[in-house]
């Protein structure tokens, strides 16, 4: 097994206590303790069936979208995570006789190895690279492994967990002409319900129990709200505020949280299908060649080019 590594497990934990300092923790810590994997394998588990068909329909098309690519196809995946929904687009490559370069980057030691040992147990050509997605140096560095023409994955509304204008576009300036890329990402509906699922409150409070709190210690708020620099763009914030004084340990550091403090447990952003297309092709300059959308209209995928 090969990862190569841009963010060391010595910087993500000082960026961790750091972040828990400023009381604003971004999205790559959401994956990267023990606690975390567990919450969202658990999380994840529980939503695979409803996306299923989505990505057994995106598998038969594989060979399809990446025909014209010579000799082997670089598979990059941008927040790969445990790399389970990439490997049925890598099953399909390889079934179909294709060579396959698997990439997957992500900021979670655990889940790299995880995606690297399924790819290479199903005889793939796989390179792990850590690092962090949101920052653009890591993402063209990440693009730069393979030349173009590659196909390039953001799956398993991995987009959500970031500001998608932002993220989009530094997507999209790492495509050349050729590349193609699949993008998925959960759809925003009226029907007023915020209630998270007690999977999703253990998956969002993880990073928190690993420095010692407790449910007991405060209260998890969900709010949504659109965000005004787009009509059909919502974001849902999470935050815990603390019902006591605490203490809490993060690399070595005592952090002290007052009663009434608020911490930050980053975002995720739902979109109407118009609000995503404009991201996608006006705002970030791609071309839509294909929409999948999931049997309950809760997801859509898109596939893209330059």
């Amino acid at each position: 097994m090969t990862i190569e590594v841009l963010l060391t497990e010595a910087e993500i934990a000082d960026e961790f206590a750091e972040a828990m300092e400023a009381r604003d923790l971004p999205e790559k810590f959401f994956y990267w303790t023990p606690l975390s994997v567990r919450a969202w394998k658990q999380l994840g588990e529980k939503s695979h069936e409803s996306v299923k068909p989505t990505w057994d329909a995106l598998a038969a098309k594989a060979t399809e979208l990446v025909k014209s690519f010579g000799g082997k196809v670089p598979v990059i995946s941008f927040g790969a995570g445990d790399g389970s929904k990439d490997r049925l687009i890598l099953k399909a490559l390889l079934a179909a006789g294709r060579e396959v370069r698997y990439v997957p980057v992500d900021s979670s030691q655990t889940m790299l190895e995880i995606a690297c040992a399924g790819a290479e147990d199903d005889d793939c050509d796989t390179l792990g690279l850590k690092a962090d997605i949101s920052s653009p140096v890591h993402l063209m560095l990440a693009a730069d492994v393979s030349e173009a023409p590659r196909l390039f994955l953001m799956v398993g509304n991995t987009l959500a967990g970031f500001d998608p204008l932002d993220q989009m576009k530094h997507v999209a300036a790492c495509m050349h002409k050729g590349d193609i890329l699949i993008v998925d990402a959960r759809i925003h509906d009226d029907d007023g319900t915020l209630e998270p699922s007690e999977e999703q409150k253990a998956f969002v409070f993880a990073p928190l129990a690993s420095v010692g709190l407790g449910r007991e210690d405060g209260e998890l708020k969900f709010v949504e709200n659109q965000d005004d620099r787009k009509a059909g763009l919502y974001i849902m914030t999470r935050r815990f505020q603390a019902a006591r004084d605490l203490t809490m340990v993060a690399s070595g550091r005592e952090i002290k949280v007052e009663r009434g403090e608020r911490i930050f447990l980053n975002f995720r952003y739902r979109f109407t299908r118009e609000a995503l297309r404009w991201i996608v092709a006006e705002h970030a300059g791609l071309k839509i060649v294909g929409e999948v959308p999931a049997a309950d209209g809760r997801f859509v995928t898109m596939i893209c080019s330059k």
